[in-house]
């Protein structure tokens, strides 16, 4: 049993995968770039991949693949219809990081309404030192309680961000992009509505043809003063030249963990506004805790074992 890792960089080096050499040979790409996929996955019996494209042709050039596991929740990366046209296994792992995602909204949350870098900075240049009084307040911040949260997306991760936003004294209200994920007991609205209105609104539903672009220059300009605007779903929900301008025009504050091209490009007008402070970008970082990566790679395990004793009982 042949497995081919193709980008276990993206699963940090802290990560131990030995217990797939019990399974089988295995051989580890760090980082694959699409010209090299067909060539590392020739031989290969199982494929773990993350973000490395499995596409037709990549399918076609392995003909002893049998299962495909991709490190991830997403599946958008293989072409799942082909795969299950040539009999090959698709799987993924569910889950692993909503705790992580669920954390790291919070902690992108706080920075921005606490204004932690002004001060971290205001302290580590002096100014704090030079300063008549033994505070500052010259950035203020509100709490968040009695403020409304406003969640896009609300799926597993949506639903625990509601869960502590409550424990904070938030006011829960979301909208769901599938338009069928209405029955929960905080208030369902219309997204302009939880735009116009909601002092906090955070993102957390997949890409597809009815999120892509979801929040663009027709709607965008809707947020008030001094929100909090968070990105923890996908890239491309967000169009991002939109967002540029309209983080030029007007006094609000942006946290987003995930872009539409990864890693960002130089020239990304997200990298150029005029008022870099109300910006905070985190290199997808949200699913990355010691945890959730312990948890995705005990996933990997079962799905490989699991389809190995389910082909062993069928022979």
């Amino acid at each position: 049993m042949l497995i081919v890792i193709l980008d276990a960089k993206t699963l940090g080096d802290d990560l131990d995968m030995s217990d797939l050499g019990d399974i089988g040979y295995v051989i580890t790409h760090q980082t694959t770039k699409p010209e090299e996929v067909q060539e590392r996955i020739e031989n290969a019996n199982i494929v773990i991949t993350n973000k490395v494209v499995i596409d037709s042709k990549a399918i076609d050039a392995a003909p002893k693949l049998q299962l495909i596991c991709i490190a991830a929740t997403g599946m958008n990366n293989v072409d799942i219809n082909y795969a299950a046209f040539k009999g090959i296994a698709v799987r993924n792992v569910a889950g692993y990081s909503t705790k992580s995602v669920v954390q790291h909204t919070f902690a992108m949350a706080l920075y921005l309404i606490e204004k932690i870098s002004y001060h971290d900075q205001n302290v580590k240049s002096g100014r704090w030192s030079q300063g008549e009084i033994f505070t500052d307040v010259s950035h203020p911040f509100y709490e968040i309680s009695g403020k409304k949260w406003g969640i896009i997306g609300f799926g597993t991760i949506g639903q625990e961000v509601a869960h502590i936003a409550s424990a904070f004294g938030a006011d829960i209200y979301y909208y769901s992009t599938s338009g069928i994920n209405t029955h929960h007991a905080y208030p369902h609205i219309h997204l302009e509505t939880l735009l116009r209105d909601c002092d906090i609104i955070s993102i957390h539903a997949p890409l597809n043809d009815k999120t892509m672009y979801l929040l663009n220059e027709t709607n965008l300009n809707l947020i008030k003063e001094n929100a909090i605007l968070l990105n923890l779903g996908r890239g491309g929900i967000i169009n991002e030249t939109d967002l540029a301008f309209e983080l030029d025009r007007k006094c609000f504050y942006v946290g987003l963990d995930v872009l539409e091209k990864e890693p960002i490009e130089s020239n990304n007008s997200l990298m150029h506004i005029e008022h870099p402070e109300r910006l905070l970008i985190t290199p997808h970082i949200a699913w990355t805790s010691i945890e959730a990566r312990k948890k995705l790679f005990a996933g990997i395990l079962k799905n490989i074992n699991r389809f190995i004793k389910e082909s062993n009982e069928k022979k």
